[in-house]
């Protein structure tokens, strides 16, 4: 099985590009089922969630061609002839994402069956508002033998509705924004989440001829349309990626600019690593991150729906955190079971006490390297920081968690000066791809 080996120490310096973001390109593939006509995505990254969407959508019937990741990264996405509407469990449960198939499915095809998802097992992520959304758009759903099978009961249309969201959801406001595209009348979407993914798919749709207002508000109304037509469309920068380099800098007391990235992809998170002592400097080509000069403040940290503080950036800021001077409080709110990477952080020295959805962080002198055992996709990652500032080795095993969400990870981190490599079997991967 493979893993990371990291020798901590050296301080992170240069240039890291920044893939398109996984979360953005994702429900975007699962768009192309919305018209027979071709969707062109560019930038998009190569990982293996996309590598999962891709399967997903051939077996349904839809040719890609193209490639992700590289020089110039793109996949052109046709669904003219979709052989099945059964997205079957061996390929959803690997991804929690591939739930995103359902709504264009039933929108398009008036009926759809998809297996209940997969993905990290970070605490209770239910599809129930997904379903909520559908069924108050005129749809039946049921869930069988660990399927949701939905139909469309209006003569095979869905039509629009007033939907309130009792919760902020980002993939159910992705799944009823693209079924409402296709559906009879106005759809409101009230609570819905605002994330830049979520403007990002909007943009999509609206090349693909959807009548769309409000996203990146509260509030979204779409114009059902009776068809929708091909498009091209760039995935935006990964700001969860952007995110995780940038206290990559800050826990090396680096210097990285990140090409290609905005801070308007992270409100609020920028302003924190600068109360943290780093110095935050927007370029011509993306942003520059410099960390402190000594050891980082301690600051609190509350993850919140966009544009609050990313959940999906908790553990990085959590391993930074391990070495401030003081203590810090990071809270929970998105997730219940997003504390997983503490018992790992600990084996390696760190001082944290979770009370409930808190967890006290005391910043200690050092950490010390450790073998620790990757649990979800952002906990990898936060090992992965954590063991850059180690003395001593750092090994991290179950990294195909990283492989869901990182493209060339141990790559970039090696261009810059971090001791760090993938070892398969016992051999280094030389190309350093992670």
């Amino acid at each position: 099985m493979d893993e990371v080996r990291i020798h901590g120490g050296n301080r992170l310096s240069g240039k890291i590009p920044i893939s398109g973001a996984k979360n953005a390109a994702l429900p975007l593939m699962a768009a192309s089922l919305l018209t027979g006509d071709s969707l062109v995505l560019n930038n998009v990254p190569l990982l293996a969630d996309i590598e999962s969407m891709r399967t997903l959508l051939a077996g349904l019937g839809t040719t890609v061609s193209g490639h992700a990741g590289g020089a110039e990264p793109s996949l052109t996405l046709t669904s003219a002839r979709i052989a099945d509407t059964e997205a079957p469990y061996d390929i959803v449960r690997k991804m929690r994402a591939s739930i995103l198939v359902l709504g264009p499915l039933l929108a398009r095809y008036g009926v759809a069956r998809v297996s209940l998802p997969g993905g990290c097992a970070i605490g209770n992520r239910p599809v129930d508002l997904h379903l909520k959304g559908l069924r108050e758009m005129g749809a039946s759903v049921d869930l069988t033998g660990g399927y949701v099978e939905a139909r469309a009961r209006r003569g095979g249309r869905l039509h629009g509705a007033k939907i309130a969201f009792p919760l902020v959801s980002v993939g159910a406001t992705e799944n009823v924004m693209m079924a409402a595209a296709l559906a009879d009348g106005e759809s409101v979407l009230i609570n819905a989440a605002r994330e830049p993914e979520i403007i990002d798919l909007a943009n999509c749709l609206i090349a693909m001829g959807a009548t769309i207002e409000g996203h990146g508000t509260d509030t979204i109304r779409i114009q059902g349309r009776e068809s929708l037509h091909g498009a091209s469309h760039s995935v935006v920068p990964d700001r969860i990626e952007v995110g995780t380099y940038a206290i990559a800098a800050c826990v090396t007391r680096g210097d990285l600019e990140l090409i290609g990235a905005r801070t308007d992809l992270l409100p609020g998170v920028f302003e924190i690593l600068a109360d943290t002592g780093a110095t935050i400097i927007e370029t011509e080509r993306g942003v520059r991150v410099k960390g402190p000069d000594g050891r980082p403040s301690g600051v609190d940290v509350m993850t919140e729906p966009h544009p609050g503080f990313p959940t999906d950036l908790q553990a990085q800021m959590m391993a930074y955190m391990t070495g401030a001077a003081g203590a810090s409080m990071i809270t929970e709110t998105i997730f219940e079971n997003r504390f997983m990477h503490v018992p790992e952080l600990s084996r390696m020295g760190a001082n944290i006490t979770v009370h409930g959805s808190s967890a006290l962080v005391r910043g200690v002198a050092k950490l010390t390297g450790a073998p620790v055992m990757a649990t979800d996709l952002r906990a990898s990652v936060s090992l992965v920081i954590a063991g850059l500032v180690a003395k001593g080795e750092t090994t991290v095993s179950r990294i195909y968690h990283l492989d869901r969400g990182y493209e060339r990870l141990v790559g970039k981190l090696h261009d810059c000066g971090a001791v760090i490599e993938r070892v398969s079997d016992g051999e280094v991967a030389r190309d350093q791809v992670a």
